[in-house]
């Protein structure tokens, strides 16, 4: 076991603050991994704040996670010292059901070890995540950064990232599709990105107008005003695929309603309560409504490596460590463009 230097929280209403975590000792199949950035996801938010429930405590935050290999276990042969690799959602599962089988560990039937918040898979062993300045993970759940990726922006990669590649792939976007992309934040600005690189015709729909050039910037070929309903008209039963990635409360109807004929809404934003869907906005034209939750190990190293190929990282603030309950308020203000990122060398030089 080795002491490590963190910030987390000791409990549900209180800030975050430095503290100390135990990892263990590498296993023969494990790395230990110097953590160099660690982005910050809304997710975070909501856990460290037990909004979602079943939180436990004391809680180091941080799923998005990019370092360098200082150890290899004895049997672990994926990677060597001084890889830059990343750690994302989930450190572990069965290895042995239906989904981890079909590379869907995230959908582990025992239930994944998630990277905080949680336990290892013998249910006693919390897990404390990438607000630290070393993780200890099993190679198998540990992904290689491709070259050329800034480091930096590559961290909510590892959550954003997936979290919008995925559902795009399953769906088989490809060039000529038009794909609507509701909101713009963390998750809506990488499906964007993500889309274009696909070759798709990218909307933004967003409630901002003010949003409209940094849409363009990030490649979206058209923007619509979604509480202007002149706006829409051009795209109403046009789009092939629509990525709702919002979590504030809103209906889905409307947007249902964009889609073509056997078009295809996913769903990857967590509003609060339940939105009521209209049943006649899927009869009407064979649309359908999914959901899609991050991605599995290898389909998380198929998105870097997309990432690479295309020059694609996340739009990044970095901060130091000490500024991480400020950027929790920022978040919940939509003040980011577009995903805080920390930079673990402020922890790791503190005095």
């Amino acid at each position: 076991m080795s002491t490590t230097r963190a910030w987390g929280t000791p409990a549900a209403h209180a800030p975050l603050a430095p503290m100390t975590v135990e990892r263990r000792a590498p296993g023969a199949h494990d790395v230990a991994i110097d953590v160099l950035f660690c982005g910050v996801c809304h997710s975070d938010i909501h856990q460290a704040r037990d909004e979602w429930g079943g939180a436990m405590f004391p809680m180091v935050p941080g799923h998005e996670i990019v370092g360098r290999v200082t150890r290899v276990g004895s049997a672990a042969s994926k990677f060597h010292v001084g890889d830059l690799v990343g750690v994302g959602c989930m450190v572990d599962s069965c290895r042995a059901c239906g989904p981890c089988g079909e590379g869907l560990e995230q959908f582990c039937e025992a239930g994944p070890a998630f990277t905080y918040n949680g336990t290892e898979m013998d249910r006693t062993t919390p897990t404390f995540g990438g607000y630290a300045t070393h993780v200890v993970v099993d190679e198998r759940y540990v992904v290689r950064v491709p070259d050329g990726l800034d480091p930096a922006g590559a961290a909510p990669l590892l959550c954003a990232g997936i979290t919008t590649y995925s559902p795009l792939r399953q769906w088989n976007v490809k060039a000529g599709d038009r794909v609507g992309v509701v909101g713009l934040g963390g998750l809506g600005h990488m499906a964007v990105k993500l889309a274009k690189s696909m070759g798709a015709e990218v909307t933004v729909l967003s409630t901002s107008a003010s949003k409209e050039a940094d849409a363009r910037r990030l490649g979206a070929d058209h923007f619509k005003v979604t509480t202007d309903a002149a706006s829409l008209e051009s795209v109403r039963g046009k789009l092939n695929f629509i990525i709702d990635t919002v979590s504030a409360q809103h209906e889905y109807g409307p947007y249902l309603g964009l889609l073509a004929v056997r078009g295809t809404m996913v769903v990857v934003g967590v509003p609060p309560t339940p939105s009521a869907v209209p049943a006649f906005a899927l009869i009407g034209g064979n649309r359908r409504l999914a959901g899609s939750l991050i991605g599995g190990i290898a389909e998380t190293q198929e998105m870097l490596d997309h990432c690479a190929k295309h020059g694609i990282v996340s739009d990044v603030e970095v901060i130091s460590i000490e500024k991480i309950n400020e950027a929790y308020e920022r978040v919940l203000k939509s003040d980011v463009r577009y995903r805080f990122v920390i930079d673990l060398a402020s922890l790791r030089d503190a005095g």
